[in-house]
């Protein structure tokens, strides 16, 4: 689609400078009219209509107008196409149909790593992320970033103008500034210009940087990443000699080995490398050939949990453990004096499943460990003789420095030497995620000349004199490999909602290239590889798909050093004090998330916290220290401070603390401003993931009248789960492959009810859910709230237990807390074939309709909730207040309401809700079947966690369906009906979680 002429964009308008707010409105808008920023504004915006704003007074006049249009219109005026053109995905319609939205292919980043997506777009509004099918790196699935970049999309506390100082200035000045101080790189060889970025792969980007450095052959390119995977390469580089990156086949995988990795939630490949393991663990027709997985880990992970044997242990005892199965393999000599980190008939029953399984297993080490894991890891590997089958090799797919000394912390000693006079910071936010001890904040301030490009105005840009506001991933046209080096092409849905420029022009401009458009940047560098008179159905093609053939990385041949593991020096450990761990938080990762109110209210796998981060500590320690959950606790560490609140965590190992990074923010925005406390400020740039010496205990009331006011002794924290235990009721089904054969054989009896029979005779739908698939990653959460338009209620309401998520993923332990097994269960509405909310509503809200769907008519709730009081399954949510309109969780801005699907009723205060099974892609598809005289075929309805899930936990269909999958699973002996005493008849049902325990750790108690 082209865009033939252009439209207001007020949410840049807004941001134009108003002199006085306390004055009346007109005079503020008349000296509006003579700002420059406004006129570089109406001058870009409005190019045919030069001639309104020759004069100050057509332009304070046209002012006048735009902003009653402003007023009386709403949000029409903000959202455009983009200039130039856009593919969408699989057909291209001759022109756009009102209310049918356009799907395009294109890619969202993590880390850097792409991931190929899906976007559906409502007349140029993009409103919903799902998985692009063809891309490798997903299949189709997506995880929670990726499912909440349409929030961040519309974030009313984006970055919306060029700052200089402080001060609101606009692009042309910065390009007249920068003009002159190129001149001064030029007769230097850019001696004195350093440049910082996060981790990237976008080849455009990369190939630009070559260009860079060839203008300035003197600059420096340095690179930080708060959360990196450099160990990983480091290692390799001591096993091989090179750097490369390791890829792990987990679909060819009889037996896993983890070292405190989370492969299933954290690494670039985790939504794939979910689909694969999953795939070796499915039970089908009573038949279970499972993958068996072991798990060592420090703090409890979704991987960990789905671990058929876990023990917890200390992250700095890892390398400890890898060298005693390096010995058990002839590779190293057995670490000596020290004592065993986990029991030696453990060690033994694991070694001897893996050398069984040579060539079909997998050793795996978290990517925080330090190189010398890695490198005896790849040595193991090597000998198991897994390399080439479920190991593969292949050259680093980010782009990076060419030399060593492109760290930050070599950037900061060239700041300190006064040989840094320039600093370009693209991306990243080193004055909040940089080590304490850095003293990042300190040493920039040192710079004659730093300028930030970000998407916020956040802490690093509070310390630069230019801030360029960045284009959003949705915004821009761009590139990005995936994990395995598949690259896509990234295309924007939407024209800059607040203005902003693109990492690719800012590049440009850096090298004198001047008025360079990112979609001519980009289509220029393909073209320089895929040039010829083809280029145009290539490039619209590899638009159209999210894919650009053939630009997967090619496997590599790599031999590990025999003697790796003998000649790497031992770590030194420090068992007898307390180890302090840290980790990207789960649900806003490194901080970059802070202000997505989405994310923030996500609950964590495990600990079900939102809102705020916490400390967490094994039952044992937290007994031998005196403390309980929600405790205050305070953290000495190499003479730095910090107080922060407990959580108890089963499962943890014993004597360590791990904190969650991301918070303690105070520039990220109305959202995320000001939500738990900083752990960055303990952390240390020689020990960044984990070390010894930390001092833990409980914090003390203030004295004197100051503590007999406050209490600082206890905190209540928000979590969405105050149940944790089975309690003795099979809400999760357990089985193994032994106690599958039997499962099943005893038929149901019926149960006499007073509800009527009811006779489904034309769709039946139903939903099935696998336990053994789930892997608690909580994507189906985040997609549902974009799809139903469920809103974000904010702390406090959390606290009071009304979150609003129609869907919620449980998490269960069983067994002694110090090392529990733990389950995830998904609970959305079972719609209930005898629902027992619906007798009591005293208005039918709540009411059966003839395919089994249990409906809430929200015109009809009066609030009783009645409902909700007889409802077994406690999944109906009660909007107490106007949670679409709260301000301080953005939900009230007017950008936000962009994100909302149009499909659904965004719900008034007072109603009750609950999943609907989507109802609005049911109907959607039984339109498009009734047009076309048919049945709604097999999988065309697909609900929104179902389509999100990245294991394919969730089938969704109808059950009287001759080929229905859904039905064809409710025939499964391991087949069960949640709470089915109670006779409701769910539609939603589950599969039980089938686990595949080592039959010789039978006699064996689990440590």
């Amino acid at each position: 689609m082209k865009r033939k002429t252009p439209g207001t964009d007020f949410a840049t308008l807004s941001t134009l400078p108003i002199p006085d707010n306390s004055r009346p409105l007109w005079r503020s808008l008349e000296e509006l009219a003579d700002t420059e920023a406004f006129r570089e504004f109406a001058s870009r915006e409005f190019p045919e209509c030069t001639d309104l704003w020759l004069t100050p007074v057509k332009r304070r006049r046209w002012l006048k107008l735009m902003a009653a249009s402003l007023a009386f219109g709403g949000l029409s005026g903000c959202v455009r196409p983009p200039r130039e053109e856009i593919v969408p995905y699989v057909r291209a319609p001759e022109h756009m149909v009102p209310g049918k939205p356009l799907y395009f292919a294109t890619a969202l980043t993590h880390g850097g790593y792409a991931q190929g997506v899906i976007v559906e777009s409502h007349m140029g509004r993009p409103t919903k992320v799902e998985g692009n099918p063809l891309y490798p790196a997903s299949l189709g699935a997506t995880d929670i970033f990726s499912q909440a970049a349409v929030l961040s999309l519309y974030d009313p506390d984006r970055s919306q103008t060029v700052t200089n100082g402080g001060q609101i200035s606009h692009w042309q000045a910065f390009v007249e500034h920068l003009s002159a101080q190129r001149e001064q790189w030029a007769a230097r060889g850019g001696a004195g210009l350093h440049i910082l970025t996060e981790t990237f792969t976008s080849p455009t980007l990369s190939q630009q940087f070559q260009d860079f450095l060839r203008v300035y052959p003197n600059a420096r390119w340095h690179r930080y990443d708060p959360v990196d995977r450099t160990n990983g390469l480091e290692g390799a580089r001591l096993a091989f000699g090179q750097k490369v990156d390791t890829l792990y086949r987990f679909d060819r995988a009889a037996v896993i080995l983890s070292l405190d990795c989370n492969f299933l939630t954290d690494t670039p490949a985790r939504t794939r490398y979910g689909r694969d393991f999953i795939e070796g663990r499915r039970v089908r027709h009573g038949k279970a050939t499972m993958n068996r997985l072991y798990v060592l880990e420090s703090t409890p992970t979704p991987t960990g949990a789905m671990a058929d044997h876990r023990l917890p242990v200390q992250a700095g005892r890892m390398e400890a453990v890898a060298r005693l199965l390096a010995a058990r393999l002839g590779l190293a000599d057995a670490p000596d004096s020290e004592e065993m980190p986990i029991p030696e008939r453990w060690l033994d029953l694991v070694m001897r499943d893996l050398s069984n399984h040579r060539g079909e297993s997998i050793v795996i080490a978290g990517d925080h460990l330090s190189p010398p894991v890695h490198a005896v890891v790849q040595a193991i590997n090597q000998e198991l003789g897994n390399f080439g089958r479920t190991v593969i090799h292949i050259d680093p797919v980010a782009s990076a420095p060419p030399d060593s000394g492109g760290s930050l912390p070599a950037l900061l000693d060239e700041i300190l030497t006064g040989s840094v006079q320039t600093l370009v910071i693209l991306g990243g936010n080193p004055a909040y995620a940089a080590p304490a001890d850095l003293e990042v904040e300190r040493i920039l301030r040192r710079v004659p000349l730093r300028i930030h490009w970000g998407l916020y105005a956040d802490e690093t840009a509070e310390l630069c004199h230019w801030h360029i506001p960045a284009l959003h991933e949705l915004e821009s046209w761009s590139d990005a490999r995936a994990y395995d080096g598949t690259v896509s092409l990234m295309q924007p849905l939407i024209a800059p909602l607040y203005g902003g420029r693109s990492v690719h022009e800012l590049m440009a401009l850096l090298m004198g290239q001047a008025g360079q458009s990112d979609h001519n940047l980009v289509q220029a560098y393909w073209r320089s590889r895929y040039g010829g008179p083809d280029f145009e159905r290539f490039w619209k093609k590899a638009l159209q798909d999210g894919i650009v053939p053939d630009t997967a990385a090619t496997p590599k041949t790599v031999s590990a050093r025999a003697d790796v593991a003998k000649t790497l020096p031992p770590r030194k450990t420090s068992g007898s004090s307390l180890e302090i761990r840290f980790q990207p938080d789960p649900s806003i990762g490194d901080g970059r998330y802070a202000n997505n109110g989405w994310l923030q209210e996500l609950p964590k796998p495990l600990t079900k916290l939102t809102w705020e981060n916490a400390v967490l500590l094994s039952p044992n320690t937290a007994k031998r220290l005196d403390l309980a959950t929600g405790d205050l606790a305070e953290l000495h560490y190499r003479e730095r401070r910090l107080t922060a609140p407990v959580w108890v965590m089963p499962g943890h190992a014993d004597d360590s603390a791990t904190l969650y990074l991301g918070y303690g923010r105070r520039r990220a925005g109305q959202v995320g401003n000001h939500t738990g406390f900083d752990a960055y400020r303990l952390r240390a740039s020689d020990a960044p993931w984990f070390d010894y010496g930390l001092d833990l205990r409980k914090a003390s009331r203030p004295h004197g009248w100051l503590g007999s006011l406050l209490s600082t002794e206890n905190v209540e924290l928000a979590t969405t789960q105050r149940h944790h235990t089975l309690d003795g009721r099979e809400l999760v089904k357990v089985l193994t492959p032994k106690t599958l054969a039997s499962a099943g054989t005893e038929p149901a009896e019926p149960k006499p009810s007073l509800y009527p029979e009811y006779r489904y005779e034309g769709y039946a739908w139903a939903m099935v859910i696998d336990l053994n698939a789930c892997i608690g990653c909580n994507a189906c959460v985040v997609a549902c709230q974009a799809e139903n338009n469920v809103p974000i209620v904010g702390k406090e309401e959390v606290r009071r237990g009304r979150e609003m998520h129609w869907l919620r993923v449980d998490r269960y332990y069983a067994g002694e807390p110090e090392n529990p097994k733990t389950y995830f269960q998904p609970v959305p509405c079972m719609h209930c074939e005898k629902a027992p909310c619906e007798p009591v509503c005293p208005v039918q809200a709540s009411i059966h309709d003839s395919e089994g769907l249990n409906n809430q008519v929200y015109n009809r709730c009066v609030g009783t909730r009645f409902c909700q009081s007889n409802c077994p399954y406690k999944v109906r949510r009660f909007n107490f207040f106007a949670y679409t309109e709260a301000a301080e969780t953005n939900e009230g801005a007017l950008s936000i309401r962009a994100v909302r699907n149009p499909d659904v009723t965004v719900r008034s205060r007072g109603v009750m809700e609950k999943c609907t099974y989507c109802v609005q892609r049911i109907s959607e598809a039984r339109i498009t079947a009734e047009l076309e005289h048919r049945r709604i075929r097999e999988g065309e309805v697909q609900t929104a966690c179902q389509a999100a899930c990245p294991t394919q936990a969730i089938i969704f269909g109808d059950l009287n369906a001759p080929d229905s999958q859904v039905a064809a699973l409710r025939a499964e002996p391991h087949h069960y009906a949640l709470l089915a005493e109670l006779n409701t008849q769910p539609r939603t049902t589950y599969l039980a979680r089938v686990r595949n325990p080592n039959p010789e750790f039978d006699d064996e108690p689990e440590h």
